[in-house]
């Protein structure tokens, strides 16, 4: 048994012989390619965009949740109406304590 190991594969040493149209066509798809790929990067990274995406999301789900369960709405609206009503009065009550 040898430990040398030959590669499966060898590199192709022939020449390719390909016209310029098929060149040409491989040339396009990779430009397609490398646009696609630029522009999902784009989408991905445009925080702007995606704030809007997703204040829009947000907000179809809340309108669907109030057309599916409107009681459910109306205890998420109580619930974040008294967490910001209970941080707003323990700022001013940190404030004045301080005084």
């Amino acid at each position: 048994m040898s430990t040398d190991k030959t590669p499966d594969t060898t590199p192709d040493t022939t020449p390719d012989h390909r016209s310029t149209a098929e060149l040409r066509a491989e040339a396009d798809r990779a430009r397609a390619a490398l646009a696609g790929t630029l522009d999902a990067i784009e989408y991905k990274l445009n925080v702007p965009k995606q704030i809007k995406i997703n204040t829009r999301r947000f907000t179809l789900g809340l309108h669907r949740l109030g057309e599916d369960n409107p009681i459910a709405l109306a205890g998420i609206a109580l619930g974040a109406a008294a967490t910001v009503g209970t941080v707003v009065w323990w700022g001013v009550k940190t404030v004045l304590d301080r005084r």
